[in-house]
C-alpha cells in the first residue's frame, strides 16, 4: 500500500531528533509525517507509573512494557525479541547476552576472566548499554543531564590525534563544525528543552577544560539546588589536585566539584512543574518537571502540520535510479506480542529523515535495497559504535561526619567535570564523575539489599560482614545509620572510535516482523580506553582518601562473575564497566564521502534528500552526555532541509 499523501518530509524516529524536527520545520509551514515503531504514547502518563510502581525490578524500561499496556508480571520476565513486533535491548537482557533468545541485541561470547590481549584490548565483550522503542521512549529514561562538550572534543585529531591509537581503518577524526557555531546551537536546544543551570557556577570549568559561553549568555532557568550529598563533596574536597594517571604525563589536575546543569525545570517553564525532587528520574519523571520529546511533539501537532503514525516499523530506504530516496517503507503491526502479520506500507515525500536510532539507523540502512545497503558508500555505516563506558565506585562516609540523606532530589545534580580535557589525552581516555543522589542503589541495589542482609544475616550489598540478624528498633537504627551515609560515583569515560566495534545484520535471529536483529560482531575497549580505567582507580582513591569516605567499591572474584556483563580482569584485578545509555557512532559526520556517511548539517552523502540524524553521526563521543548536543545538531539539520526544500 502507497499513501497517496506526498508529504514535504518524511521522519523515521519520534525521540529527541524527530520530535525536535517535526517542531521545527512544521513551525515553517512544512506537511510532515513521523513514523514510530512503537505504540502510542497515553495523554495520562499514570499508566506508565502503574507499571512502575508494580514491577519488581525498577529498571529504566520497566514502566514500558513491549506488550499491551499493562502492569508487567511479577519479575517483568524476558520475552523472545522474535515474537515481539518491535523488541528492544533491556537491562534485564544483559544477564543473558549469550542466548538471542532472551536478548534483543545478538552478542559477541565472552571468555572466562577475559582480559586484555597482548595489544592491550578488550575484544568480543558485551555491548552493555540499552535504548527504548516506544514512542520515542529512549529520551523519556534519560537523566536530563545537559552538559555541553568542550572545545577539544571536537578536535580531537588536531589536538592529540597524532599521539593518540585510532581505528584500524583510520585515526580519530575532527567533527565538521566549528565550536563557536555549536555554542549556538546549544542556545536553541537548551531553550527548546529547558536547561536549569547558572553560567557563573561553570565558570570555573574555562580554566579547567575550555567550557565558554557566547557573551551575555544566560541559561533559561536557574540551577537546580545541589544535594546534600553534593554538599559534602564539594566541603570535602574543596579544590584540590589529582595525578594524571597515565606515567606519561606527570602533570597534577585540579579537582572541584561543580552543578550539573539540567533537563529539569527548576521554576516553572512551558507549562510543565516544578521539579519535586522525586529520585527516579531515571526510568520516569512522574510530573515531567523533566523534560522529554513529547513537549516537542506537542507542539509540533499542534501546527496541524504533522502526522504520526504509530506501530510503524520502517523495513526499506527506497532509492531511484537517480540516487534520491524515493520512499520509505514500513510495517504496520496492531499487537505487540506475537503479531499477525503485518500490512506494507510506503511513505513518500520530497525529504527523508531518519532519526530512529544510532543502532536502528544502522540496521534500517544495512538492510535496505534488498540487505545491499544504503548510503554506505563510505563502508561506515555500523561502525564505530561507542557509549561512555562507566566504571562505578561506591563509599560510606564516617559516623563523625553528618548524615547525607541520599534518595532524595534528581539522581544527580552534581558532577566532577574538571578531568574532561587535558594532555593526559595523548595517553588516556578523558572521563567526568558524576556524584549520584541515591545511595547505593546503582551498585548494590539499597536500600533493599542491606535491609535484607541485616534481616537474614546475609552479606549482598557488603555491610553485614559479621553475618548480623537484626530486627525491630535495632534493625531501624542500624539502617538508618547506614543507609543515610551511602554515595557512589560513576566515571563516564570517553570510548575512542573502533572500525570493529560495528553493528551488522543478523538474519537468524529475526525479529516478531521477519526483520533481521542488529548484531555486535566485535565490541571491545582498547588500551587507550583502558588506561582510562587505570586512571579511574588512581583518582577515585585520592578523592575516598580526601573527604575521609571508606571506599566499598568490589567488582567480586573471577569464579562468581562469568556470566557478568561487562566483568573482566585490568592488571590481574576485578574491574567492571557498565553502559551509560550513550549509544554513539554507526553513521559519523565528516567533511568527505570516503570517510563519513554525513555531512556536517547530517545530510547524507551518497543521497541528497535523505538525512541521517542523532548521536550515531558524532564522529567521537567527547565527555558530554550526548543528548543536549544531538538534540544541537537538530537545528542545523532543520535549517538544512527547509533550505533545500525551499
Amino acid at each position: 500500500m502507497t499513501s497517496e499523501t506526498i508529504y514535504d518530509v518524511v521522519i523515521v524516529g519520534a525521540g529527541v531528533c524527530g520530535a525536535i524536527l517535526a517542531s521545527k520545520l512544521a513551525a515553517g509551514g512544512k506537511q510532515v509525517l513521523l513514523l514510530d515503531a512503537g505504540e502510542p504514547v497515553p495523554g495520562d502518563r499514570s499508566e506508565y507509573m502503574d507499571s512502575f510502581y508494580l514491577a519488581r525490578a525498577k529498571t529504566p524500561e520497566s514502566p514500558y512494557p513491549t506488550t499491551e499496556r499493562r502492569a508487567p508480571e511479577p519479575l517483568f520476565p524476558l520475552q523472545d525479541p522474535a515474537q515481539l513486533a518491535a523488541p528492544r535491548p533491556t537491562i534485564l537482557q544483559l544477564g543473558k547476552w549469550r542466548d538471542p533468545k532472551q536478548s534483543y541485541l545478538v552478542q559477541p561470547q565472552t571468555p572466562e576472566s577475559p582480559a586484555p590481549d597482548a595489544k592491550g584490548a578488550l575484544r568480543k565483550m558485551p555491548f552493555s548499554s540499552t535504548y527504548e522503542r516506544v514512542g520515542g521512549g529512549t529520551i523519556w529514561h534519560w537523566l536530563g543531564t545537559s552538559l555541553r562538550h568542550v572545545p577539544n572534543d571536537l578536535k580531537m585529531y588536531s589536538t592529540y590525534g597524532k599521539d593518540v591509537p585510532g581505528s584500524p581503518f583510520g585515526p580519530w577524526a575532527d567533527w565538521p563544525i566549528e565550536y563557536a557555531e555549536l555554542q549556538q546551537l546549544y542556545g536553541q536546544a537548551e531553550a527548546e528543552i529547558g536547561v536549569s543551570a547558572s553560567v557563573k557556577e561553570q565558570a570555573p570549568l574555562k580554566e579547567a577544560i575550555g567550557l565558554a559561553y557566547p557573551e551575555g549568555y544566560e541559561y533559561p532557568m536557574q540551577a537546580i539546588p545541589v544535594s546534600m550529598v553534593d554538599q559534602a563533596l564539594i566541603e570535602g574536597l574543596g579544590r584540590f589536585s589529582v595525578p594524571s594517571g597515565v606515567p606519561e604525563d606527570p602533570s597534577a589536575y585540579d579537582v572541584f566539584v561543580t552543578p550539573t546543569p539540567a533537563g529539569r525545570n527548576s521554576q516553572p517553564y512551558q507549562g510543565r512543574r516544578v521539579c519535586a525532587g522525586n529520585t527516579n528520574c531515571i526510568p520516569i519523571c512522574p510530573i515531567q518537571a523533566k523534560w522529554d520529546s513529547t513537549v516537542s511533539l506537542n507542539n509540533a501537532l499542534d501546527t496541524g502540520n504533522v502526522t504520526v503514525i504509530y506501530r510503524a516499523v520502517a523495513c526499506n530506504v527506497d532509492v531511484d535510479s537517480k540516487g534520491d530516496v524515493a520512499g520509505i517503507d514500513y510495517l504496520v503491526y496492531t499487537k505487540a506480542a506475537s503479531p499477525p502479520p503485518p500490512q506494507r506500507a510506503t511513505a513518500r515525500g520530497r525529504a527523508y529523515v531518519l532519526a530512529a536510532h544510532a543502532i536502528e539507523n544502522a540496521k534500517l540502512l544495512l538492510m535496505s535495497n534488498g540487505g545491499k545497503g544504503v548510503a554506505n558508500s563510505s563502508r561506515q555505516v555500523g561502525r564505530n559504535l561507542m557509549d561512555h563506558v562507566l566504571y562505578l565506585t561506591w563509599g560510606l562516609l564516617p559516623e563523625t561526619k553528618s548524615p547525607i540523606f541520599g534518595y532524595r532530589g534528581p539522581l544527580t545534580t552534581a558532577g566532577i567535570e574538571s578531568l574532561r580535557d587535558g594532555a593526559f589525552r595523548k595517553h588516556r581516555c578523558a572521563f567526568r564523575i558524576e556524584i549520584g543522589n541515591e545511595g547505593w542503589n546503582f551498585p548494590k541495589g539499597d536500600p533493599y539489599s542491606t535491609m535484607s542482609d541485616f534481616v537474614l544475616g546475609t552479606n549482598t550489598g557488603g555491610l553485614n560482614k559479621s553475618g548480623e540478624r537484626l530486627a525491630g528498633v535495632e534493625l531501624a537504627l542500624r539502617l538508618n545509620s547506614l543507609l543515610t551515609r551511602q554515595f557512589r560515583m560513576a566515571f563516564l569515560m570517553e570510548q575512542s572510535p573502533q572500525a570493529a566495534n560495528q553493528v551488522v545484520l543478523d538474519y537468524t535471529n529475526v525479529d516478531g516482523l521477519g526483520l533481521p536483529r542488529p548484531k555486535i560482531i566485535d565490541y571491545g575497549l582498547d588500551e587507550y580506553t583502558l588506561n582510562g580505567f587505570r586512571a579511574a582507580r588512581i583518582i577515585a582513591d585520592e578523592i575516598y582518601d580526601k573527604i575521609g569516605a571508606q571506599q566499598l567499591t568490589d567488582f567480586g572474584p573471577p569464579e562468581k562473575n562469568h556470566d557478568t556483563p561487562g566483568y573482566f580482569l585490568l592488571d590481574e584485578k576485578p574491574c567492571r564497566y557498565y553502559g551509560a545509555g550513550h549509544v554513539v557512532g554507526t553513521h559519523r559526520m565528516g567533511t568527505d564521502k570516503d570517510s563519513a556517511v554525513v555531512d556536517a548539517s547530517q545530510r547524507s552523502f551518497d543521497h541528497p534528500n535523505l538525512w541521517i540524524v542523532g548521536s550515531g553521526s558524532f564522529p567521537t563521543i567527547a565527555t558530554a552526555n550526548p543528548t543536549l548536543t544531538l538534540a544541537a545538531l537538530t537545528f542545523k539539520t532543520a535549517d538544512s532541509i527547509l533550505r533545500t526544500l525551499a
